[in-house]
């Protein structure tokens, strides 16, 4: 099936060729990372769904060597940027010099790449640059490319930027602006390892073993894979559901959730529809699901609303998190039930 194109495949290989890809992925990053299945399959789904993802967790959770293990398992460029205070957009983005053309002898400006241009890119502790430098992803992150001196260059595909922030220490650090929260689909939170997973950990470190990876999918694979998940078809009914929990957020009727016009000041916007949808198809094909459903939507409903809505004063005076919020929507928000098209939709496995 490796060299089939996505043309010639049917529905049941292409959902075989999606779950074969990801089960090699996970194979090969636990021979380094312990545990956090939960947070490696977040991140894969993001990759797959051509978007990108932040990490938000206390220091020593392997965040750094997550990112930096998945970039391994695939046969991608991978750039690594240690955001600081002093860091300054063409740092990141690149820059123009000034060289002189040996055949004529003129000078001319020759743009050099910054690390942007890699396919996976780690922006390690990203809230501790200042918001300019911060703004220097934005034109990367939504159109894959940079413009500098007037000229646009685009980046490579596939891209991802893959975030890294410490929600504890906040002396120094910036916080990310709403629209660079936006442009990250999934806002993933890594916790504490399970009693087990900590002490293989501790056992891995006591002895000094070496574990390695290699690369198990590349370039051509990836794209193969987010273009089976791009034309995934999804009922009308799952649409409607993803509709109806977004916009719950920003309006201010009389359906909308009391925890809403309590603790809310600010609600997520149309990009927040586009990523449940795209999550729910690569959640769907990741579990091995031939049908996207409205379980698919509520199962990445938390990283793709939890950066996008923004908690009121009332909500820190009574301790309200946005967990707490999406769990009362996820309550509240009522089901369509399938109709004939989406009973029939949702019994076929891709188009």
């Amino acid at each position: 099936m490796g060299d089939q194109s996505i043309e010639n495949m049917s529905g049941e290989q292409m959902l075989a060729f999606v779950r074969e890809s990801a089960d090699e992925l996970r194979a090969e990053i636990k021979k380094v990372v312990v545990g956090q299945g939960e947070v490696i399959d977040q991140i894969l789904m993001a990759i797959f769904s051509n978007g990108h993802a932040m990490l938000v967790g206390v220091p020593g959770l392997a965040k750094t060597l997550l990112i930096s293990t998945i970039a391994e398992t695939m046969e991608l460029d991978f750039s690594r940027i240690q955001f600081t205070p002093d860091l300054m957009p063409s740092d990141i983005t690149g820059t123009e010099v000034i060289e002189e053309n040996k055949a004529t002898g003129q000078r001319e400006f020759r743009f050099v790449h910054g690390p942007i241009f890699s396919n996976v890119v780690l922006a390690d502790e990203i809230n501790r640059t200042p918001p300019k430098t911060q703004a220097a992803l934005l034109e990367a992150m939504q159109e894959r490319q940079v413009t500098a001196g007037g000229k646009k260059h685009t980046l490579p595909a596939p891209f991802f930027v893959l975030a890294t922030q410490n929600p504890l220490e906040q002396e120094g650090t910036y916080p990310l602006p709403e629209a660079q929260l936006d442009r990250f689909m999934f806002q993933i939170l890594v916790s504490y390892p399970q009693a087990d997973e900590e002490l293989e950990v501790m056992r891995r470190s006591a002895t000094k073993g070496e574990h390695k990876v290699s690369p198990v999918i590349g370039v051509e694979r990836i794209l193969r894979v987010q273009k089976i998940i791009q034309h995934a078809p999804v009922p009308d009914h799952v649409l409607k559901y993803a509709l109806r929990l977004v916009r719950s957020t920003r309006e201010n009727g009389e359906h909308t959730p009391e925890i809403v016009r309590d603790y809310l000041s600010w609600g997520a916007g149309p990009r927040a529809s586009e990523a449940l949808v795209a999550g729910a198809k690569a959640h769907a094909l990741l579990v091995g699901s031939g049908s996207v459903g409205i379980d698919d939507v509520r199962a990445i409903t938390h990283p793709v609303l939890r950066h996008r809505i923004l908690l009121n004063f009332n909500a820190q005076a009574d301790q309200i998190d946005t967990d707490s919020v999406i769990n009362d929507l996820l309550g509240s928000i009522p089901e369509d039930s399938m109709d004939g098209d989406s009973r029939a939709m949702s019994q076929r496995v891709l188009r």
